[in-house]
């Protein structure tokens, strides 16, 4: 079973529930039939009613399979109304702003994970993900001992090193541009969960650079170095060190030789890139050169699941997004 069908079972059996607020989208209406026909989870679609419906009986959703929900309308509007405003009063919003924002999907999908209404929320078909993460973050908030929230790339590499379908964690390729040693120490806290979450390994964490244990100096090495110290004293029972090239980190036979001694080096599974350049870069030189599947992005560091999704997604990365959105609640 491809690690995709995995987390779509394990999805399946948790017998989770997830929020679309895009539910005005044709690629949300026919997501939310394969979700319900295959019986991955439970779905509630977000907006008018009428407009859902006449999407439904186009793409074949029987609505009596799913919950639709008009949040202007819904009997839990005004609570969350009041959710909201208590949360975000001391940064000067009026009760009146959080009744406008509450009105919003993103806004009324976040307050149902808030609340436990839903377990996850997944959007981005037409919002950007701006304001996508800053629903979740006025209504969620950041997960405990996370100082940001990051994403990360489940990468499947068909073969290497002998091993077939190798699973690897690359973060942050798409969020954080130039994290800070506090930032960095925080991406790699969330990845590590991340790999826990969906895949089930043990996370060996490897921070990034383009020196090995001192084999270069410079001040973005340093940045590595200080990242690792603030990682180890807050998480001392996740294996992680750096700073390690990439091939001291995932090769045998290098890292042996570049950081003797580790339990890190050569066997890396999580890799930690120093900025967004990095990431970003990296993750699709291995998906184009290694014909690597790519998985995500998948945001981390909130309290509770809240996911994007690319404006360019089909129906399928929904489905897919979805059942990764779930299971990141643990």
């Amino acid at each position: 079973m491809d690690i995709l069908s995995s987390i779509k079972e394990k999805a399946r059996q948790a017998r989770r529930t997830v929020v679309l607020p895009e539910g005005t989208e044709e690629r949300s209406i026919i997501a939310a039939r394969r979700l319900v026909e295959e019986s991955i989870m439970k779905v509630v679609l977000l907006g008018d009613p009428k407009e859902v419906a006449a999407l439904a009986a186009k793409n074949g959703l029987d609505t009596g399979k799913v919950t639709v929900i008009n949040p202007p309308t819904a009997p839990d509007y005004n609570a969350f109304v009041d959710v909201l405003f208590e949360r975000r009063k001391a940064k000067g919003m009026t009760r009146e702003q959080a009744a406008e924002a509450m009105k919003q999907p993103l806004y009324y999908g976040a307050a149902m994970v808030h609340a436990g209404k839903a377990d996850a929320s997944v959007a981005g078909a037409v919002n950007t993900t701006g304001n996508v993460l800053r629903a979740a973050l006025h209504m969620i908030g950041l997960a405990p001992n996370i100082s940001t929230v990051s994403s990360s790339f489940l990468m499947t590499i068909p073969e290497f090193q002998g091993e077939k379908d190798k699973i690897l964690m690359f973060a942050d390729c798409a969020v954080v541009p130039n994290p800070d040693p506090e930032q960095l120490a925080s991406i790699a806290a969330s990845t590590a969960d991340t790999m826990v979450k969906l895949v089930g390994q043990t996370p060996k964490v490897a921070f990034l650079s383009f020196s090995t244990k001192g084999s270069a100096e410079h001040e973005d090495v340093d940045k590595v170095r200080k990242a690792l110290e603030i990682f180890k004293a807050k998480h001392p029972t996740i294996e992680a060190d750096g700073e390690l090239q990439l091939d001291a980190a995932i090769l045998p036979k290098v890292g042996a030789k570049k950081a003797p001694g580790s339990t890190v080096a050569g066997q890396a599974n999580v890799l930690i890139f120093p900025d967004l350049d990095a990431g970003n870069i990296g993750y699709k030189l291995t998906e184009r050169l290694a014909k690597a599947t790519a998985t995500g992005p998948i945001i981390q560091g909130l309290a509770l699941p809240a996911n994007d999704l690319s404006r360019g997604c089909s129906a399928d990365d929904i489905v897919n997004v979805a059942a990764i959105a779930v299971l990141m609640k643990g």
